[in-house]
């Protein structure tokens, strides 16, 4: 098997490798430099401050990324993941500095840490779309397995990573490697070719085809519930895979290797649902009863990381979280992008995004409002029930079932056979 991907790799050529060489050390250095920073806020400053950081990062997230994504049909991918590069690595610099010679201070921690988001948002649409550029036509469907894995590969081991540099040299240490790795993949990133691209100019502005989404969403009766479902579902679960992680283990009087080990396993997880789960639990169940069981399986997973107090079984209720997570993306969301007519896909995602970092922003306050009145374990277990209520009520969704229950095939432009009236005013 080895064998097998390394003549693949070399078919696909120099550049390629260069690529996944900087696409591996950056979601390395990303997870390492996120876990070391979320355990460094909860050790310093506590649940407060990490909800109020996990707000600003949000609200970055939401501002910057329809924002500056339109920048990459505009200027030569290879710059833009360049100079984001660049960016990062000289934000890391400082922030290991300011770990290692200044007292903790949040509001000096989070202008750093938006400039980081602000250089991430410009290069996440050129990484996601670099590769048809470095490859032929015909090699493309393996250039992107090989980037999809390593990338996977990335979010496995720099959580475990980030955990162990924590447990035995403190954040300082984690820190640097941030800076280290950061520095590698720029290296790499600006010895691709600058290759062939052209610039091309949208028709739209970004705001237009955001609003033209949600109009199109409105007007099909499933997607206006469902979104907004998955609204309410987002506000409990980003927070309990994200801010409330460091805190459930500090709570345990846990070191930081278990909150990379807790990282680790929610991405294994993952990776796992990927390749195997969702495929069996549709053919088991079907759709609609593997996607409804695995939004139950969520509230249930995280339920139980506040009522267990085993160390042991942390890892395995984010394990399992990851698991049912990938089910849930891959069989529902799989199906509803089929449903969208191919011209207007862009602008669902575009509306889906939306949401998702709007939630994203309002979950961490959520959550630090709690904070103030009752401990981790206890919004754990209160945000895993209200996961698991949620999940009871997506089979009242209009055309749910139905619309799960449907094959590929029909699925294919479902929404714009059904609702032709929904895609007329973004043409």
């Amino acid at each position: 098997m080895l064998a097998a991907n390394r003549q693949r790799m070399a078919a696909l050529g120099k550049p390629f490798r260069l690529l996944l060489v900087s696409e591996v050390l950056t979601v390395l250095s990303m997870l390492v430099g996120h876990i070391a920073v979320m355990w460094w806020v909860a050790e310093q400053g506590g649940a407060k401050d990490l909800a109020i950081y996990g707000v600003m990062m949000s609200v970055t997230i939401f501002v910057a990324m329809p924002l500056l994504s339109p920048l990459s049909d505009r200027h030569p991918k290879r710059t833009l993941l360049g100079s984001g590069l660049i960016v990062l690595t000289v934000e890391t610099l400082l922030l290991s500095l300011l770990a290692q010679f200044w007292p903790y201070q949040l509001w000096v921690l989070i202008p750093l840490e938006m400039v980081a988001v602000v250089a991430i948002a410009v290069m996440q649409p050129a990484a996601m779309t670099i590769t048809a550029e470095l490859v032929g036509s015909e090699q493309l469907a393996d250039a992107l397995s090989l980037q999809k894995s390593a990338q996977s590969l990335g979010r496995m081991l720099g959580p475990a990573l980030s955990g162990l540099v924590l447990a035995w040299s403190g954040v300082q240490a984690a820190l640097w490697l941030h800076v280290v790795m950061f520095a590698v993949a720029t290296w790499a990133a600006f010895r691709i070719p600058t290759g062939s691209y052209q610039a091309t100019i949208r028709q739209r502005h970004w705001g237009r085809e955001l609003l033209a989404g949600l109009r199109a969403k409105w007007v099909i009766p499933v997607e206006r519930y469902w979104t907004g479902m998955a609204f309410l579902t987002m506000l409990f679960f980003g927070p309990a895979i994200g801010i409330l992680i460091p805190l459930r283990v500090q709570s345990l009087s846990l070191s930081p290797a278990w909150l990379g080990a807790c990282e680790a396993a929610l991405s294994a997880g993952m990776l796992l649902g990927a390749l195997v789960a969702a495929r069996w639990a549709t053919q088991r169940f079907g759709r609609y009863r593997a996607a409804v069981g695995a939004l139950m399986g969520e509230g249930m997973a995280l339920g139980l990381v506040g009522v267990l107090d085993v160390r042991i079984a942390l890892p395995l209720c984010f394990f399992a979280t990851g698991l049912c997570l990938s089910v849930v993306q891959l069989v529902g969301q799989t199906h509803r992008l089929l449903a969208v007519p191919e011209d207007f896909r862009g602008r669902f995602s575009s509306s889906n995004l939306m949401v998702m970092h709007l939630a994203g922003t309002l979950g961490p306050a959520m959550s630090g409002l709690l904070l103030l009145q009752h401990g981790v374990a206890e919004i754990y277990l209160v945000f895993g029930a209200g996961l698991l209520l949620l999940a009871a009520c997506y089979p009242l969704l209009p055309g749910y079932r139905a619309f799960l229950s449907l094959d590929h095939d029909t699925a294919r432009n479902w929404y714009g056979r059904q609702y032709p009236q929904a895609f007329e005013a973004g043409k």
